[in-house]
C-alpha cells in the first residue's frame, strides 16, 4: 500500500498571495474615495505649472 504524503505544502505560497491580494483590493474599495482624493492632490502638485516655472 502506498503512503500519502500529508506534509506537501507546495500550494501554500499561492494561497497566501491570493489572500493578501484580496485584502488589499478590499481595503482599496473601502477607502476608494480617500485614495482618489489623495492621488488627485499628488498629481496636481507634481504637474502644476507654477511649480515648474518657479523652479527656473
Amino acid at each position: 500500500m502506498r503512503k500519502i504524503n500529508t506534509n506537501n505544502k507546495k500550494g501554500m505560497g499561492t494561497v497566501e498571495i491570493v489572500i493578501i491580494i484580496a485584502v488589499l483590493v478590499a481595503l482599496a474599495l473601502i477607502f476608494r474615495e480617500a485614495l482618489m482624493n489623495y492621488a488627485g492632490k499628488v498629481m496636481a502638485f507634481v504637474f502644476s505649472e507654477s511649480r515648474v516655472i518657479g523652479a527656473f
